[in-house]
């Protein structure tokens, strides 16, 4: 007997983000009150002292339920000027903090990569991935759209915490 293949789920298109808007995707929709709590959190304005308001684009519908970290790039790495998608998945519902997961959309497949250009990316290659505190996501975002900090910066920063979770200076 054979394992039946995997079919193919075609997930919707984006439309309206703006480019200074973080985008968030729902991929668990178990727990609505956890959710409602990251939404809370996301929509609050953010910065040193408040001063800037929160731009996010959420997508909140149930077709993306389940969809894994390929699936969402496949579709958002279709947008150029977005480096980075946030996640709301089943670890974010249950976790205390609420951590989204972040993924950069921009990264370089090593068997591309000129070896003698690109030696220090193919032995340690950029993160693709890691945890931010919902109250992050807008620093994130804002400093990867402007090109002050780059991925691997706030992927570092995250692995330094003791939970792996970066969280607002």
């Amino acid at each position: 007997m054979t394992m039946p293949e995997r079919l193919e789920r075609v997930l919707p298109e984006i439309l309206g983000r703006d480019t200074f808007d973080a985008l968030v995707i729902r991929t668990d929709f178990g727990d609505d009150e956890s959710w409602n709590a990251v939404i809370g959190e996301l929509r609050r304005p953010w910065g040193p002292f408040g001063e800037f308001p929160a731009r996010v684009h959420v997508v909140d519908a149930p077709a993306w339920s389940g969809a894994d970290t390929d699936e969402v790039l496949s579709v958002v790495g279709e947008d150029d000027y977005l480096s980075v998608v946030f996640l709301a998945d089943g670890h974010t519902m249950g976790s205390p903090v609420r951590a989204l997961l972040a993924l950069t959309t921009i990264w370089e497949e090593e068997d591309d990569l000129d070896p003698a250009f690109y030696q220090e990316l193919i032995v340690s290659p950029q993160p693709r991935e890691f945890r931010a505190a919902p109250t992050a996501v807008h620093a994130v975002h804002a400093n990867l759209t402007l090109g002050n900090m780059d991925f691997a910066e706030f992927a570092e920063a995250a692995s330094a915490e003791p939970d792996q979770v970066l969280r607002p200076v």
